[in-house]
């Protein structure tokens, strides 16, 4: 009787104890977030495409771009909602260096994306299977792939999608990446509608843990801000002012630096000093011997033409048909470059080097770099200046670093906004026309 009384108690108690913790037992797994399914990758960000959209659409309709209905804020708002697509939450983005790159789109109809499918199938030819009953479209002439879920639109290009989904679509709740956690938690640029951002492994090489873009724009040009932090503080700052050539509008390329460079000669275990010297070795140039005479002023402009007067001889008749040779002058132009920056006690050393590897020549008293046109040069004060013209162009004492270069055909400038001890700031600036005008595609 005991026996049985022990038995009742003890599955009394063991289904009291199922009882209490059957939710928990049985509890439906909380399904992942967008934020859970993030993969990891070089290049990561997040777009509030609409927003972006709005910010734009001046920059268009200035421009008077041809396509602009296509990307205004309404356009975009009704296609969202007629597919499904929650476009007032962000986009998430990322990118692989070898090329691969991907978006995940939130969604808030999925019943809705089918049929947006079915009239993409129209313009292109796409081609689906089945992975783990998860269905796969394809556009393969593009290598561009396409799946959803309820919740989710992911869209790929690039040679690894089965990696990338599969951490997408088996993801589960709380566990967001690492990188992804630091990126949505970081404060720069917190409240901008588009932000890109990297901690690549390639990044550390050149002493830099952390590069954030920011996007930004107005009528006339597209602007990248851009934020560094160091892994160390920075071995140079910025100076007060310096001596700088004088801006043109025929400026092609152009640089400007005024930094206070003591301490990175100093230091030639630097990351930036050591990628300087890895830069330099590629055409046999003095590198270190650069470093240690310069005094971190330098000015550098390309563009346009500057005039000289070349002499020539002309053979010319007196009344008696007697010939004489007679030198004359005539205005020639040249292409248009200038060179300064300052040195200390050792620049005549670093001149002579440059002359010793064969990058300076000089023939009929001008001077060349490699393959500069003929330049003249003079020394005021250990600042050495090379131009072009017959005269040194115009000069001017600011303390700005910055810069413009050409890629594929666009102008594109530079600016070094501030420095602290181990934090930088930036803005890149790319013209609009050169986007959107003549029929050309801007790539990097």
């Amino acid at each position: 009787m005991f026996k049985k009384i022990t038995l009742i108690l003890i599955l009394s108690v063991a289904l009291a104890g199922f009882l209490i913790l059957r939710p928990y037992i049985f509890k439906n797994q909380d399904a992942p977030t967008i934020e859970d399914r993030l993969p990891d990758a070089d290049y990561i960000g997040k777009a509030y495409i609409l927003d972006v959209a709005r910010e734009t659409s001046g920059m268009l309709y200035y421009n008077k771009i041809p396509f602009r209905d296509l990307l205004s804020y309404e356009f975009i708002l009704s296609q969202g909602k007629l597919y499904g697509l929650n476009l007032q939450k962000p986009i998430y983005f990322f990118g692989k260096e070898r090329g691969d790159v991907g978006a995940i789109i939130q969604v808030s109809d999925s019943s809705k994306i089918g049929e947006g499918i079915k009239r993409l199938t129209k313009i292109i030819e796409v081609d689906d299977t089945l992975i783990n009953e998860q269905k796969i479209y394809r556009y393969k002439k593009e290598n561009i792939y396409l799946t959803y879920s309820n919740n989710y639109l992911f869209v790929f290009k690039g040679n690894n999608f089965t990696f990338f989904n599969k951490r997408i679509s088996l993801a589960k709740r709380n566990e967001q990446s690492n990188l992804w956690k630091a990126f949505l938690g970081e404060k720069q640029f917190k409240n901008e509608k588009l932000v890109i951002y990297s901690k690549a492994r390639q990044l550390n090489e050149y002493g830099i843990e952390k590069v954030i873009f920011a996007h930004d724009s107005d009528s006339t040009s597209f602007s990248l801000k851009a934020y560094v932090k160091n892994i160390k503080n920075f071995n140079f700052k910025q100076k007060g002012a310096g001596i700088s050539f004088a801006n043109t509008g025929s400026t092609n390329k152009m640089l400007n630096i005024h930094i206070d460079s003591k301490k990175l000669r100093e230091h030639p275990e630097d990351p930036i000093y050591q990628l300087l010297v890895r830069l330099g070795r590629k055409i046999s140039f003095p590198t270190k011997e650069f470093l240690t005479a310069w005094e971190g002023d330098l000015s550098f402009r390309e563009g346009g033409k500057q005039t000289i007067q070349e002499s020539y001889i002309e053979t010319v008749l007196d009344e008696d048909f007697n010939t004489t040779e007679v030198e004359k002058k005539k205005a020639v132009e040249v292409p248009g470059f200038s060179l300064l920056f300052t040195t200390n006690q050792h620049g005549k050393n670093f001149i002579n080097k440059l002359f010793a590897k064969g990058i300076l020549t000089k023939t009929d008293g001008k001077f060349r770099f490699l393959y500069s046109p003929p330049l003249k040069m003079n020394i005021v004060k250990n600042t050495y200046y090379f131009y072009s013209g017959d005269l040194c162009p115009t000069t001017e004492i600011h303390a700005k670093n910055n810069g413009i270069f050409l890629r594929k055909g666009t102008k594109i400038e530079f600016n070094l906004d501030s420095l602290s001890r181990n934090e930088a700031f930036g803005t890149l600036y790319i013209p609009v026309d050169r986007l959107f005008k003549g029929g050309k595609r801007f790539n990097f």
